[in-house]
């Protein structure tokens, strides 16, 4: 199929009477997920939980799938564990992470932004695509549905277009919400790089509500909505090239702002329940609780006697007999496993939170 990438702004009627009606409830749903975030004690709690989640769904997309169980033990940085997805994984949420740096403190999607995003998820620098071939097909038919565009001249022309786009507001008023959806069916239209064009468009999501003000941190995991909707993802993609029709779109990326938000709020609210009992259960127990224990356990589902001794500035010895106590405690609030010599630590009701998601 042929498309003709358009020219930004769209000359298409993207403010429908539809997308108005629906934004007020996105915006609150979002508007409560951002300050939602502040009732936890340590936003690396949720940075790190969260982008987990949504770089396990996000890899999920691409049927690139892995366990919580390989995730998390990937995590661990135990060279005798190994798991190509896992560590599939483990590059979308280094990368996630490494544009939210990038983009933090200036605002700004660049296309260094984009290129060192794209190179952390693959792992390699062979950027923007320069030799033509390239075509989408359907997964089960084998049928070519899309052919994007072919040289690296008109990539990088529709980029350097694209990225003005998001920069600029003065472009176009039209809500940010619309615009994200906007940015992502251009990106993914465009499709630059031979390989990870879903999974860096669906970062660009994030890191664009951030440059926004609409977010803080990076704790929409809007890839399980993608995730659990695949068929309409592709679908409503492909339908906005065949018909020009951008309502149904945008639409689709409206409610997966609003439903995601609203179960990130609800997980949000079940961690800080589940801390609060940790919390009170060691602090009686144990004369060594902190705020910095806490943390560790919180931030790392399944940990590591290295882990809690860096974090909490204390030897070894120190560290291991913490994990030991605690994973003895009658409540089994986290438990002791090992892999070949070494022993981890997991922490059960976050995990189990976390896998119930």
């Amino acid at each position: 199929m042929t498309y003709d990438i358009p020219a930004l702004p769209l000359k298409a009627n993207v403010e429908t009477l539809k997308v108005f009606k629906k934004l007020p409830k996105v915006r609150a749903a979002l508007a409560e997920l951002k300050g939602i975030g502040a009732i936890i004690p340590n936003m690396a709690i949720l940075v790190n939980t969260l982008t987990l989640q949504e770089a396990k769904d996000s890899s999920a997309v691409e049927n690139i799938v892995t366990t919580h169980d390989e995730l998390f033990k990937s995590g661990l940085h135990i060279k005798s564990f190994k798991s190509l997805a896992s560590k599939e994984v483990q590059h979308y949420a280094s990368a996630l992470n490494k544009g939210f740096e990038m983009v933090q403190e200036h605002k700004l999607i660049t296309n260094r932004v984009i290129l060192d995003i794209q190179q952390e998820l693959e792992q390699n620098s062979a950027g923007y695509r320069n030799v033509p071939g390239t075509q989408l097909v359907n997964d089960k038919t084998k049928a070519v549905v899309y052919t994007p565009p072919q040289t690296e001249a008109e990539i990088r022309h529709h980029m350097e277009v694209l990225l003005r786009y998001i920069n600029e507001d003065d472009l176009e008023e039209v809500d940010p919400l619309i615009k994200m959806a906007i940015i992502h069916h251009q990106f993914e239209s465009i499709h630059p790089f031979y390989d990870g064009n879903g999974r860096t468009g669906r970062i660009i999501n994030i890191l664009y509500l951030v440059a926004k003000g609409l977010l803080d941190y990076p704790i929409l995991y809007l890839s399980r909505y993608v995730n659990q909707h695949k068929d309409q993802y592709y679908h409503h993609l492909q339908e906005v090239r065949r018909t020009g029709d951008w309502e149904p779109w945008i639409l689709y990326m409206l409610n997966g702002v609003e439903d995601i938000s609203r179960q990130s709020i609800a997980l949000i609210k079940d961690i800080k329940e589940v801390m609060q009992s940790y919390k009170v259960h060691i602090r009686d127990h144990y004369p060594y609780y902190s705020q910095d224990l806490l943390n560790n356990l919180f931030r790392h589902p399944y940990t590591r006697i290295e882990f809690l001794a860096k974090d909490l500035q204390i030897n070894r010895k120190t560290a291991a007999k913490y994990l030991n106590e605690l994973a003895e405690d009658p409540k089994k609030i986290i438990s002791k496993y090992k892999i070949g010599k070494l022993n981890y630590y997991v922490n059960n009701d976050l995990v189990g939170l976390l896998i119930k998601e």
